[in-house]
């Protein structure tokens, strides 16, 4: 071929050889890539070091953080008990004086025997429910007094009783599990 016979490439293929990027180049045998430090080296040995220890650290973070949430959970529910047990108390307390006015108008004599049977069964109907509350009577009368559930409002001289036995209750005293509601009035033999 002659000069003028030769082809230039056309504008559309420069700029395709130009767009192309250049092949990378790949490592020659002279500089060998940098290798990966082996746990072996001194150096990957204080990187193995620290990772452990903040492993540990963070498991002991966990620990310590699972220990307070057990911890507040506990005392939560038991604060829960300890409130439904006051409000219980109270409540009961309240009803008190209905369940002392009741149990006087048992102990009167009447004739109605409507009436009457009519005040046992609210008496009864009130007693379910205070055991349903988990309220129990306080045991009295021919009990060794106890200061801790017991009231001595009178003492008395009388052989019937041993010393120090409760020998009639004025006032029903009453306990909600161990909590004391109300102390029962009593008299005492001495």
């Amino acid at each position: 071929m002659s000069k003028k016979e030769t082809k230039k490439p056309a504008p559309e293929e420069e700029k395709l050889e130009e767009q192309q990027p250049a092949a990378p180049e790949s490592p020659t045998p002279e500089s060998p890539a940098p290798e990966p430090e082996s746990p072996e080296t001194p150096g990957g040995d204080l990187e193995l070091e620290a990772l452990k220890a903040s492993l540990s650290e963070q498991e002991d973070k966990f620990l310590r953080l699972a220990a307070e949430f057990d911890n507040f959970r506990r005392r939560t529910q038991k604060e829960k008990d300890a409130i439904w047990a006051d409000a219980t108390a109270d409540a009961v307390k309240a009803l008190l004086p209905v369940y002392d006015n009741l149990e006087r108008a048992l102990k009167q004599e009447t004739s109605d025997a409507a009436y009457k049977k009519g005040v046992e069964m609210t008496m009864t109907g009130l007693r379910k429910a205070m055991e349903g509350l988990g309220v129990t009577e306080i045991d009295a009368v021919g009990q060794s007094f106890d200061p801790n559930v017991h009231n001595a409002v009178m003492h008395v001289e009388d052989e019937n009783f041993s010393e120090n036995t409760v020998a009639e209750v004025f006032q029903a005293g009453f306990r909600l599990g161990d909590k004391v509601i109300r102390f029962a009035m009593v008299k005492v033999a001495n």
